[in-house]
């Protein structure tokens, strides 16, 4: 399946659909047409396959680090085929509540899920973070699962247990061996992580508790407080026995009627929001990035207006059409799923106060001699004015 063009033209036709960047698009094409994909089959068949590279990058407003690994280009790109495929032909192993890298669901079917059933609205709830999921999986308890899941496809068991037993990664240029888990960054490590709590998502299900799981985020409702310290607790009991923890900066009990997030949302008073926490991240980002252009402006003795058009072009990139290798861009993630635009209206405001104190130089008042048309003119594009039109397609 790896080596057949219609397979391959397939999965462009999806990634099209499903909003690829221009120049992800460009490479993936180009892949193609020159049948790059033999080699890497060739591969494979001869049970040869490069190394993954670990990286060591830091957390998004953090200075915190996260560890990533990531196959040369071509294997990388035959690796995602694969997943795509894995992913769609043992989907029927999964259970509804997860809702991470599944065919025809995802994160707004969890919060639209919960959004909509009223009786949630008086339920208790519980929402846990598993800290460094991908890293942290113990393989020699997943091969199990893995054996069982892909019985039906010898070779294809075959390869994907030789990748996770490969106790070597590449660090500066050299191998060295590591515990490295289902390896964050890598394609196959979206199903490995879907797998290797099937059975906690299977206990939710069975018991018809309301519970949701995207990957390493989990919340589940309970009609009481006590119901719903007893989930908590079986939750980190069985997080335990698979060897992963919780992390407890982003543990949160709400009681009865309160606010509840998941996955960067807020559900409050029967309206579906940007959680606090992600306004707060995404202003961080645009201060941190407005007082670099200033500094670079100034070395470079450039005008505040050169600053304001790299501010705008840098966030026009990440909350519209980010090039990098994501799934989705800021606004489709978050778009389809609030239903109201205040803290669009939040996120707007300072968006137009870094940019008027790029132009003006200053954050007094004279700032304000940049008039909105004048941003506007830059380029700037309001994220209220682009969820309605969102909202209207």
């Amino acid at each position: 399946m790896l080596g057949d063009e219609t397979a391959w033209l397939d999965f462009l036709a999806y990634k099209k659909e499903h909003h690829i960047s221009a120049w992800r698009e460009k490479e993936l094409s180009e892949f193609i047409e020159k049948r790059e994909y033999e080699s890497v089959c060739r591969e494979i068949e001869r049970g040869s396959f490069p190394l993954p590279k670990k990286a060591i990058i830091s957390k998004q407003n953090s200075s915190k680090k996260r560890i990533v690994y990531t196959y040369p280009k071509n294997e990388n790109l035959v690796l995602k085929l694969l997943t795509h495929l894995i992913l769609r032909k043992y989907d029927h192993l999964f259970y509804s509540g997860l809702y991470s890298f599944r065919p025809g669901r995802g994160a707004k079917d969890a919060v639209r899920r919960f959004a909509r059933d009223r009786r949630i609205e008086k339920m208790y709830s519980y929402k846990v973070d598993i800290s460094d999921y991908f890293n942290s999986v113990d393989i020699a308890l997943l091969l199990p699962m893995l054996d069982a899941a892909l019985s039906d496809d010898p070779e294809l068991l075959a390869f994907c247990r030789a990748l996770l037993l490969e106790e070597r990664v590449l660090e500066k240029g050299k191998p060295v061996e590591e515990r490295k888990g289902i390896m964050a960054g890598t394609p196959l490590s979206s199903f490995y992580a879907n797998l290797y709590l099937r059975e906690l998502d299977g206990h939710f299900y069975e018991n018809r508790i309301p519970y949701a799981r995207y990957s390493d985020d989990i919340i589940v409702f309970a009609e009481t407080k006590k119901k719903c310290f007893e989930y908590a607790e079986f939750i980190k009991n069985f997080l335990n026995k698979m060897k992963l923890s919780v992390n407890p900066e982003k543990e949160l009990f709400a009681g009865a009627g309160e606010e509840w997030t998941f996955l960067g949302f807020v559900f409050r008073g029967g309206k579906v929001d940007i959680a606090p926490a992600s306004v707060k991240k995404l202003k961080m980002k645009m201060r941190r990035k407005a007082r670099a252009l200033a500094r670079w402006a100034k070395r470079k003795g450039l005008s505040g207006e050169k600053a304001a058009i790299a501010f705008i072009r840098a966030f026009n990139r990440k909350l519209f059409d980010n090039p990098t290798d994501t799934d989705l861009t800021w606004a489709r993630w978050f778009f389809p799923v609030i239903n109201t635009s205040e803290s669009l209206k939040i996120i707007d405001n300072y968006a137009q106060d870094c940019i008027r104190f790029l132009m003006e130089g200053t954050r007094t008042k004279a700032r304000f001699n940049a008039r909105y048309e004048d941003i506007k003119r830059l380029g700037y594009r309001s994220l209220v004015h682009e969820f309605y039109q969102f909202d209207e397609e």
